[in-house]
């Protein structure tokens, strides 16, 4: 399962609007690619089509779909927000991840 904070609803579902999804029917797409500081990184994407082998989560009213060889590393994460002065944009608090690196955007297990 993969849960979204109110903070990265709302940003969410602003950036979905303002590129012509709707969070009521489109779909966040996270996923795991190889590369980072680390070795692993996240990738976050709006989406308008689920694949047969996506695995669908809805938390918060928000949709994401995550394919099948990315689930594993991101069971039990939650989307966060942080924005203001000194704010990195999404955070993925992942509790598989024993290492992260500094700017938070790769880890690995």
């Amino acid at each position: 399962m993969i849960k979204v904070s109110d903070t990265a609803r709302k940003k969410v579902v602003q950036l979905m609007d303002d590129d012509g999804f709707d969070a009521t029917t489109d779909y966040v797409r996270v996923g795991v690619k190889s590369g980072g500081c680390s070795g692993l990184s996240y990738d976050l994407k709006f989406d308008k089509n689920q694949e047969a082998e996506d695995k669908l989560f809805e938390d918060n009213g928000i949709k994401i779909i995550v394919d099948k060889k990315s689930i594993l590393y991101l069971v039990g994460t939650t989307l966060e927000y942080s924005g203001g002065l000194n704010g990195k944009g999404f955070v993925f608090n992942n509790p598989n991840a024993n290492r992260t690196c500094g700017c938070g955007e790769s880890f690995s297990l």
